[in-house]
């Protein structure tokens, strides 16, 4: 394997550590930032946590899809294929990985109040925002909006969710809940509304109606980012919820 300087090697003002504290993390490459998780270099013959960096992201970049996309649900056996990569540091980045995940997740047991579509995307985050096939969760509120709880309704395909809006009316009065939250995913990224999305939400707007229990919105999550149905259609003002 190419020699490589380890990071002691490397000027001060260009270490991956050094560079995180004087310019922040989201300014380092991803291969710095798993530097900074593999730790120093080993010496000759081997790579520096750098190189190794470098080196995992161009095998994950074989599979002809974005090397962070695969490290979301990447297995420790998969990683540990790699030249270079042990069960230390397979399950460090896998571990790192995860925690960015919970980053997103908000704790039941809080009773967080649910206020804006940004606080039911921290809720849900964790179970849909990088799932690889579309799932359909509920965010249950009480009288105050205050979280009762979250509940994945249905896991469908990589392009399709199948679920039944009664479903989710019989889900709803079961959970006791005052207020309601849908979402689900796209696992493509794109979070614009699709007919079929637009159709539901104009179902479950009318059963809501009906059982007297408010829709407050529909998000729609993927990678990263998210759509509020109630910020970017009308339909809320042709099914006005109490």
């Amino acid at each position: 394997m190419t020699y490589h300087l380890r990071i002691a090697d490397i000027p001060c003002s260009e270490r991956p550590r050094e560079r995180l504290m004087a310019v922040g993390a989201k300014n380092l490459a991803t291969a710095e930032l798993l530097a900074i998780l593999l730790g120093t270099g080993q010496g000759k013959g081997k790579l520096s946590a750098v190189g190794l960096g470098h080196h995992i992201l161009q095998e994950l970049s074989q599979h002809r899809r974005d090397p962070l996309d695969i490290l979301r649900d990447i297995s420790p056996h998969e990683l540990m294929s790699i030249e270079g990569i042990g069960p230390a540091k397979a399950t460090t980045i896998i571990a790192a990985v995860e925690l960015g995940k919970r980053t997103f997740q908000v704790r039941p047991l809080e009773r967080v109040i649910i206020d804006s579509p940004e606080a039911a995307v921290a809720a849900l985050s964790h179970d849909l925002m990088w799932e690889r096939r579309e799932h359909f969760a509920a965010v249950f509120l009480d009288s105050q909006y205050r979280l009762l709880g979250t509940k994945v309704i249905t896991i469908g395909t990589a392009t399709e969710t199948l679920v039944e809006p009664a479903e989710i009316f019989r889900e709803t009065l079961k959970q006791g809940a005052n207020a309601l939250i849908v979402a689900h995913n796209h696992p493509s990224g794109n979070v614009q509304p699709s007919q079929e999305d637009l159709h539901l939400t104009e179902q479950l707007l009318q059963g809501m109606q009906l059982i007297r229990i408010p829709l407050i919105d529909h998000l729609i999550l993927g990678e990263g980012n998210h759509c509020s149905l109630h910020r970017t259609t009308d339909l809320w003002q042709r099914y006005p919820q109490e």
